[in-house]
């Protein structure tokens, strides 16, 4: 009988003396060191003009410290608890060369158990380091928000574009907004910036100012009155909002209609005075239900529209809705349950609530007034009338209920749903372009009858 041949010997084995290597190493490391490594579920980057997110999600709890270094600016952070991997090299590859904020992240092994992360910046920062429990479809999350230390002011923004269509620009170094106890209406601070660009000379110039017919004429009577409607496209970032049963993501097809929007408004005027959309925001990136709230009073808004797109348990239900905040209580059920799925944004989306601004906790508790909600219920009957043209509506009437992001006491507020993505003929008309622009027609003329009705008034704004 004849003996099958022996196996090799370890010594005439490379890979097996790779293998007792490698078993060599991880005796000596101990199954305790194997263990304590937080497993990475994904990383992901968030890029914005108003700040750039880094995300780390993993399936345990991680601690982390973080100091910021100048010259050039960076963010260091070190995580305990984790060991590097191909999940974490990960966002290396991730950052975007448009990215406003971040111009590279660096990872490496700093110790046993510590991962350390640099942030290369390419602007000064104020970071915000933080965690978040499991919620939703996430588990642990670390989380560093990177905000510019000069942010933009959107005030400033909107000004400029006025400025730039009426064939002037405002002076290098300029600001926009006047002493904190000086309210003036939008239109009078525009017409104040070109005659101070067409009367300034240049500092140590013993130059005469330039005479006022250099201005465009009449400037300060073209910009008496600017119309700002704030569009509030719901969800974004780390918050998809609702999915449809085709994939289809709410926060990217309202993201759509607000773009959509935003260009009819930008051409259109109330009563020859001309409006401007200013967007809560304009990418994929999440806001804060407060801080759009505010973002809306920073500019002045005569107009709040949060627009959304609804989900329900079953998916036969359809049509859109118009709603206006309600202090007392729901006008449905339905409006009541959809009203604390949204207002649980905050918890999805990621919000350091340490980090909370004073001024943003007290724009959620501020009590809208009954002339403000009576408003808010007229705009929404006009823009159901002309929803009601495009689809079908699920209420046929303005429904009520207690919407964080409508608690602006100052300005007419109402949030769109245009219609329900968990529905799969809706999703499917949602995800159209021709759809999409039908929506922002029905919405632009809503907004148009709503002010042929009700006159924007020449009211004083504090900026």
């Amino acid at each position: 009988m004849t003996r099958p041949p022996l196996p090799p010997s370890p010594a005439a084995s490379p890979h097996r003396r790779q293998l007792l290597k490698t078993g060599t190493v991880v005796l000596l490391l101990g199954p305790h060191h194997i263990a304590r490594g937080a497993g990475i579920v994904a990383v992901r980057v968030w890029p914005a003009e108003d700040y750039s997110r880094v995300t780390i999600e993993s399936d345990a709890a991680l601690k982390a410290t973080h100091r910021m270094v100048g010259s050039p600016p960076r963010l260091a952070v070190d995580i305990d608890g984790l060991d590097l991997n191909p999940a974490l090299r990960e966002l290396v590859a991730k950052v975007r060369g448009d990215d406003p904020n971040i111009a590279g992240i660096r990872v490496g092994q700093n110790a046993p158990g510590v991962v350390r992360l640099v942030v290369d910046l390419k602007q000064d920062s104020k970071p915000q380091v933080f965690t978040l429990a499991p919620v939703a479809a996430y588990q642990h999350r670390l989380v560093f928000d990177l905000y510019p230390a000069h942010p933009p002011d959107p005030l400033e923004a909107l000004i400029a574009e006025r400025m730039k269509e009426l064939g002037s620009a405002p002076p290098a170094g300029a600001r926009a907004a006047p002493p904190p106890d000086a309210p003036d209406s939008l239109g009078e601070l525009i017409a104040r910036q070109i005659e101070r660009a067409n009367t300034t000379a240049r500092p140590g110039s013993t130059a005469t100012a330039r005479a006022p017919a250099a201005r465009p004429p009449d400037a300060a009577a073209r910009t008496d009155r600017l119309i700002i409607v704030a569009l509030d496209p719901g969800h974004g970032g780390e918050d998809p909002g609702a999915i449809g049963p085709g994939g289809t993501r709410e926060k990217d097809v309202v993201l759509q209609v607000a773009l959509k929007l935003r260009d009819r408004l930008n051409n259109s005027t109330v009563g020859g005075n001309p409006m401007r959309a200013f967007l809560t925001r304009d990418a994929d990136f999440f806001v804060p239900l407060a801080t759009r709230v505010q973002k809306a009073r920073r500019v002045g808004a005569d107009l709040f529209i949060s627009i959304h797109a609804d989900a329900f348990m079953r998916p036969e239900a359809s049509g859109a809705s118009v709603y206006a905040l309600s202090e007392r209580g729901a006008s449905s059920t339905a409006a009541r349950w959809l009203a604390n799925k949204e207002n649980d944004a905050d918890r999805i989306g990621g919000v350091n609530v340490e980090a909370k601004d004073s001024l943003v906790q007290r724009a959620l508790l501020d009590m809208s007034t009954t002339a403000q909600i009576r408003d808010s219920l007229k705009l929404g009957d006009a823009m159901l009338g002309h929803i009601g043209g495009v689809g079908r509506l699920h209420k046929r009437s303005v429904e009520r209920a207690n919407f964080a992001v409508l608690r602006n006491p100052d300005v007419p507020s109402v949030l769109v749903e245009t219609a329900f993505i968990s529905n799969p003929d809706e999703e499917r008309k949602l995800r159209s372009e021709a759809y999409q622009n039908d929506l922002a027609n029905a919405l632009i003329s809503g907004i148009q009858k709503y002010f042929a009705a009700n006159p924007p008034l020449a009211r004083s704004r504090q900026v």
